[in-house]
This record gives structure tokens, C-alpha cells and sequence, in this order.
């Protein structure tokens, strides 16, 4: 796909990274390798498990199993490409291909979002309704829950990547970044127009604030119901299936929230970079051991299915 401007014929960018020098590259390249593998493995166990194990075919696991599948898109849109492009010695990415990753990225951060306000919601009912639990929680309940999620994402990417090529772009094409984010996309058009994609942006931030304003009054209802639990070890055990969940959330939200709320630099630091990968890499790597390092039915099926394999 081509797009023509003032004499300037643009069918690609260039993906600066994070340094242009060749040892750090190969440093970086290594580095992202064996976040990528550990998310991939990570993930993966987690979707085997709750597949195939019928005590984690619940509520949550299954919501669970739909954010590990989407972890595994996620990081798949950014990390092999910059990867690939490293060890090659490249650092282009067709005009379609950043189209693609533009559409990706925001659909499967904002799904992401969504899903981990249903799961906030299914913790809510656990705990502040046990008794009504399964009656609200039924399948067909997780299932559109999900569905929403997916579909809510998919528009806002949609979205988002429509009124960010719908710009004109000057002959610079270098890309500050790993990979085609948005605010630096803005920074190469030709027009000071960012009307659309500032509408854009604020109906996607109203329904990230709506996540987040859902989120915060569950874990409220959550803490106030957990603290009238007069056993300590009962307090202990519902606040360890809440935490995880919270930490997924506030990095995610706070990485996201500072990478496109902020005003973007002619030449972005270091650690504006570094703010992407916490909101791109992080949340997929991570959430596989948050949920599953000190959850005992995790545990006991993965057991299972080691003795299984033997």
C-alpha cells in the first residue's frame, strides 16, 4: 500500500529501536529471544492446563485461558518482528505490515483491558456472593463476557488505526520506537489535523476509564468484604486471589496510560521507550507466573500432567 505526498513517496518506516549500537542490538535482540520464549511457554501451559484438566473448567480459569491465548497474540505482533529485524541487520517495516501492527496492538491492549475487568467482576461475585456464584457466573455469562471484550477491542482498533493513516505523512519515516506505536506515528504527518484521532483517543480513554472506574469498585466491595472475614488465614487466601489480578492491572493501565497520554518528544529517551515495553511485553510475560506460581490448583494440574507425560 503507498501513499503520496508532497513529492514524497512513503511505502515503509524505519524502526529505530532502542540503540544503534551493534553490540547493544545483539544484547537487546537476546534479551527480548528469551522474554518472548518465557511468555510463549508460559502461556501456552496455561491454555493446556485449563483445557485439559476439568477441575480448572471454571469461571476463572476461564477467563483465565482467554487472556493467555491473548498474551500470546500480543506479544507476538511486537517482539519476533523487532527481533528478526535486529538479527538481520534491518529495521524497516512495509507501510501494510505497520498498519497491521497498529491495528493489532490496540485491539489486543484494549481486549486485554476488558478481560481483566470481567475477571475483576468474577472475583467480585466469588467473593462478596459466594452463595450466588455459580447461578450468576454461569457459562453463558463468561461467554459473552469474553465476547464483549474481543469485540469492543477489535472496534477500537478499528478505530484508531483509520484515523492515524488517514493523516498525510512527511519524508520523514523513522519511527522512535520497536515497533509502530501511535503517538510516534502522529509525529511524521504532514498535518497539524489531529482531530479525528484525538476523538479517537478520547472515546477509547472514556471506556479505559469506565474499565478502570468498574475495576476500582469491585476491589472496593472486594477489601471491604475480605476485612470482615474473622479468620486470618481466610483474609490471607482471599487476598491472594485478588492481588495478582490488581498488579496485572495497575501496570498495565499506568505503562498505557503514560505512553499515549503523554506529550510526545521530537526524540523520545530511553525511557519513554521503556514505558512501551511495560504495557506491550510485560503484561504477556508476567501474567503466566502471577496467576500460576502461587495458585495450588495450577499446581496440582500441572503435576498431573507431568506424571501423565511420564
Amino acid at each position: 500500500m503507498i501513499i503520496m505526498t508532497n513529492a514524497t513517496l512513503v511505502t515503509e518506516f524505519i524502526l529505530m529501536g532502542f540503540s544503534e549500537v551493534r553490540e547493544l542490538q545483539i544484547l537487546h535482540a537476546v534479551l527480548f529471544l528469551l522474554i518472548y520464549l518465557g511468555a510463549l511457554l508460559g502461556n501456552l501451559l496455561i491454555i493446556v492446563l485449563t483445557t485439559f484438566d476439568e477441575k480448572l473448567h471454571t469461571p476463572m480459569y476461564f477467563f483465565l485461558k482467554h487472556l493467555s491465548f491473548l498474551d500470546l497474540c500480543y506479544i507476538s505482533v511486537t517482539v519476533p518482528k523487532f527481533i528478526s529485524n535486529t538479527l538481520a541487520k534491518r529495521n524497516s517495516i512495509s507501510f501494510l505490515g505497520c498498519i497491521t501492527q497498529v491495528f493489532l496492538v490496540v485491539f489486543l491492549a484494549c481486549t486485554e483491558l476488558a478481560l481483566l475487568t470481567g475477571m475483576s467482576y468474577d472475583r467480585y461475585v466469588a467473593i462478596c456472593h459466594p452463595l450466588h456464584y455459580a447461578v450468576i457466573m454461569r457459562r453463558r455469562t463468561c461467554v459473552k463476557l469474553s465476547a464483549s471484550s474481543w469485540l469492543s477491542g477489535g472496534l477500537s482498533g478499528l478505530l484508531h488505526t483509520a484515523t492515524s493513516f488517514s493523516l498525510p505523512f512527511c519524508e520523514s519515516t523513522r519511527i522512535h520506537q520497536f515497533f509502530c506505536e501511535i503517538p510516534q506515528i502522529l509525529r511524521l504527518s504532514c498535518s497539524d489535523n489531529y482531530s479525528a484521532e484525538v476523538g479517537a483517543l478520547a472515546i477509547t480513554s472514556s471506556l479505559s476509564f469506565g474499565c478502570f472506574l468498574s475495576i476500582a469498585i469491585s476491589y472496593i466491595h472486594i477489601f471491604s468484604t475480605i476485612l470482615k472475614i474473622p479468620s486470618v488465614v481466610g483474609q490471607y487466601k482471599a487476598f491472594s486471589t485478588c492481588m495478582p489480578h490488581l498488579i496485572v492491572v495497575t501496570i498495565f493501565l499506568h505503562s498505557a496510560a503514560a505512553a499515549y497520554l503523554k506529550p510526545t518528544s521530537a526524540c523520545p529517551s530511553f525511557v519513554d521507550r521503556l514505558v512501551s515495553v511495560f504495557y506491550t511485553v510485560l503484561p504477556p510475560t508476567l501474567n503466566p507466573i502471577i496467576y500460576s506460581l502461587r495458585n495450588k490448583d495450577m499446581k496440582a494440574a500441572l503435576r498431573k500432567l507431568v506424571r501423565r507425560s511420564h
